[in-house]
């Protein structure tokens, strides 16, 4: 007797839902495991993980595959890497934003913080790697290519003590060298917030894009009639510089300076920050020339004076990101627009995302989905925004996908 001959789709499907209904603990301790770790089990981390699943347990097992050293070397830099380049691209060398990210999973450290705290992590004393600089990726470089384990080689410190950047000039990983030399190297500044909003709320400016806010902050660089026609700012530029102009204010005093003649990508380059009494020569303040570039594509434009930042998003649309009320939504400088990001639902909403991704190996679809997601979010803000419980409760809901 022939059977009907099956396509190699349906076959595939079969396989897989076949696979599904017979798979028990210590092959869903096995998927957790190759997930979140990267590397198969040891035969005793498998028993002992199929142990917690079959005693109803699966965060339990999670938590054993994030004991790996293969979780942060590969897993979070692979998820984080992207982040600190314009091409969002995962073949880039670790550097300090990779580092300090990974480190402040590893520690259970408030996410949020992420945005806004005096931190940078660096490679051990005990490794004898080149000392941090401020100018090069060695120390990072090395470290990686050392094949050190991250679980003990990384060491929180701050970055007032590492890169002598002032304390209220730091901000997490806004000002780390790798984010500047992606996102403040030559350009308006405006990157860092873009690619920023792009990576921790999961939005670009199209999401964000919000005519019926005020345009008093749009600098001169931006055209009010581009070929000639006013509708075009009217409908479409004045919808996002409106909103981003005030809060990108606050990089204001920061730049990356590097040698655009011999150095063209910037590799030798460093962060720079004007502090107070240290004035621009073209502004005549503390804010950098790049803040009044083009200034007669529309002389009457917002002349940037200083840092101080706000954000018009509180209102209208973007509301509904989720604004910290306790929060007064204005301030001067990185750190504390970086915590009124991080403070939104929008930055929980994206973390949890981007960690359901990681592990289930798809976006967040049905109601079910969706459901699980807010359930996550919840849990992120009650575990005082830890990012390993997510992984463990996305391990736990994808365990049989």
């Amino acid at each position: 007797m022939k059977f009907p001959q099956m396509s190699t789709a349906l076959l595939t499907v079969a396989l897989s839902a076949a696979m599904a209904v017979q798979a028990g603990p210590r092959e869903e301790a096995k998927r957790i495991h190759d997930r979140l770790a990267g590397v198969p089990p040891t035969e005793a981390e498998l028993i002992g993980m199929a142990e917690d699943i079959q005693a109803g347990d699966a965060q339990a097992a999670a938590y054993t595959a994030m004991s790996k050293n293969s979780f942060y070397a590969v897993t979070l830099k692979n998820m984080f890497t992207p982040a600190t380049n314009r091409d969002g691209d995962v073949f880039r060398d670790f550097n300090d934003y990779v580092a300090t990210v990974i480190g402040l999973v590893r520690d259970d450290a408030d996410f949020r913080t992420a945005l806004y705290d005096n931190v940078i992590y660096v490679g051990a004393d005990s490794l004898n790697l080149p000392a941090y600089a401020n100018n090069n990726n060695n120390h990072y470089r090395e470290l990686f290519a050392s094949g050190a384990n991250l679980i003990t080689g990384l060491e929180r410190k701050t970055q007032t003590a590492v890169t002598g950047l002032e304390d209220e000039a730091t901000a997490g990983l806004m000002t780390t060298r790798a984010a500047a030399k992606a996102f403040f190297i030559a350009g308006t500044n405006r990157a860092m917030f873009r690619f920023t909003l792009m990576n921790h709320l999961c939005m670009d400016l199209e999401q964000v894009h919000d005519i019926t806010r005020t345009p008093d902050r749009i600098r001169q660089d931006v055209s009010r009639s581009p070929g000639g026609d006013s509708r075009v700012f009217n409908n479409n530029c004045i919808g996002c510089h409106s909103g981003m102009d005030p809060m990108a204010q606050a990089f204001a005093y920061y730049n990356y300076q590097y040698d655009a003649d011999n150095d063209l990508t910037g590799e030798n380059g460093q962060l720079v920050y004007n502090s107070a009494g240290e004035l621009d020569p073209d502004t005549g303040t503390r804010v950098q020339a790049k803040y009044h570039i083009n200034s007669t594509t529309f002389p009457y434009g917002f002349v940037t004076p200083d840092d101080q930042w706000e954000n018009y998003w509180r209102e209208g649309q973007n509301k509904l990101l989720g604004w910290d009320d306790s929060l007064p939504g204005s301030g001067s400088g990185a750190k504390t627009m970086g915590m009124e990001l991080a403070h939104s639902e929008a930055f929980a909403q994206c973390q949890v995302k981007k960690v359901f991704k990681t592990v289930c190996l798809r976006e967040p679809g049905d109601a079910d989905d969706r459901t699980a997601v807010s359930n996550m979010v919840a849990s992120f803000k009650a575990s005082n925004y830890k990012l390993k419980q997510v992984f463990a409760e996305s391990a736990e809901y994808c365990l049989t996908d």
